[in-house]
């Protein structure tokens, strides 16, 4: 979305897109948020919870883990693991930046890292914002943001599984353009289902997507620029 064919980043683009999105935000939590949640709570069946069980933001870590786990393994066995220890370079950011420069190019990396950075980048911006979840408006009328908080309940916004979604299913797009419409659909639908299941408001869902979409872009510009 905000990649030339080349992978470099469109950054006034992007700029452009994040001030949308965060009026869009400010929007949402002051206007529309409430009627939205609640529409969308209309919605709710047993296959947005599968949905959203499936695309826990901790089933993206394991699952991306284990598939850069296997490759580091296959690798090993071809090369005496030298794209983990270089023995030629000393220090731990020469082994960072011959162990990226070896594995930038792997599909199962690429995700891994995308995944990774947005999980880590929601967890953050959720202590910090400290918004209340909606059960607190369903059950007691309440809203309202406590920061910080490491409490869940208080853990709202952004949304982590449409991060973590968006990041993961964004780049594995851009990797598999055939099947594109398939992975930005399925995001999107994870996106719905966290408001359908009365996890998340529309505004956390929209900041965690944007968010998915931006990471997958700036990791695969970073790790694949010309």
């Amino acid at each position: 979305m905000f990649l030339t064919t080349d992978n470099k980043i469109k950054w006034r683009k992007m700029g452009l897109a994040a001030l949308l999105v965060m009026l869009l935000v400010l929007l949402g939590v002051f206007f529309f948020d409430k009627p939205l949640f609640v529409l969308f709570r209309e919605l709710d069946c047993k296959f947005f919870h599968i949905l959203s069980a499936i695309f826990d933001d901790k089933v993206w870590f394991v699952a991306t883990a284990v598939a850069a786990v296997i490759f580091c393994i296959k690798k090993c066995a071809n090369t005496d693991c030298e794209f983990i220890v270089n023995r030629r370079k000393v220090g731990l950011v020469s082994y960072v930046r011959n162990f990226l420069a070896n594995t930038k190019n792997n599909n199962a990396f690429l995700i891994f890292y995308s995944v990774l950075t947005a999980g880590v980048l929601v967890k953050l911006l959720k202590i910090f914002i400290g918004r209340a979840r909606p059960i607190f408006f369903e059950a007691l009328d309440m809203t309202g943001f406590f920061p910080p908080s490491l409490d869940w309940a208080f853990n709202s916004m952004p949304s982590g599984h449409t991060a973590v979604s968006f990041a993961g299913l964004v780049m594995i797009g851009m990797l598999l353009p055939k099947y594109k419409p398939l992975t930005w659909g399925l995001a999107v639908l994870v996106g719905v289902s966290r408001i359908a299941v009365g996890a998340h408001w529309p505004s956390d869902v929209l900041l965690g997507a944007f968010i998915g979409m931006v990471v997958a872009d700036v990791v695969k510009g970073f790790l694949l620029k010309k």
